[in-house]
């Protein structure tokens, strides 16, 4: 530090404070206004920059809040539609039982019809052909009983006995 004090020289002194302060005015004149439009330009940037970043932070916030309420809704509306789809799969299957058992019943109700008339048909054939033996029976013990004339007279006399006494 001796050393500055001993070199000091005015005159350089001097020089360098005229050039400083030119050096000063000029930076004042010609690059001061252009480097304080730029800073005030970069700081109006960044504030728009910081506006927008919280713009989009709430428009971010406002759509995850209506993908929120769009998604619940989504769920309601499966929900329902699952709801509905089992209600009438249900109602389809309890219609098709339905249907069934009046089908079936139907079915019984036809089955007992044609039983009962294969029933009366077998009935009727069956009385036919007893009928048709009796018949044939009752014409071949008449016909043995009958073959003699005396055998006949006796018929004859019993059968007028009998209906005499009615």
């Amino acid at each position: 530090m001796d050393k500055l004090v001993n070199d000091f020289s005015l005159g350089l002194f001097f020089w360098q404070a005229v050039i400083l302060v030119v050096l000063i005015l000029l930076l004042v004149k010609f690059a001061w206004r252009p480097i304080m439009t730029s800073i005030t330009a970069r700081e109006a940037g960044i504030a728009a920059a910081l506006a927008a970043a919280e713009a989009a932070r709430k428009e971010m916030q406002n759509l995850q809040a209506d993908n929120q309420r769009i998604l619940q809704e989504a769920r309601a509306e499966r929900d329902a539609m699952l709801k509905e789809a089992r209600e009438i799969k249900e109602k389809m299957v309890a219609d098709a039982r339905a249907e069934a058992q009046v089908q079936g019943e139907k079915m019984i109700e036809q089955a007992k019809a044609t039983i009962d008339s294969e029933k009366k048909a077998a009935m009727a054939e069956l009385k036919n052909q007893v009928t048709t033996l009796s018949v044939e029976i009752a014409e071949k013990i008449l016909k043995t009983q009958l073959s003699d004339a005396a055998a006949q007279a006796s018929l004859v006399d019993k059968m007028l006995d009998d209906v005499k006494l009615n």
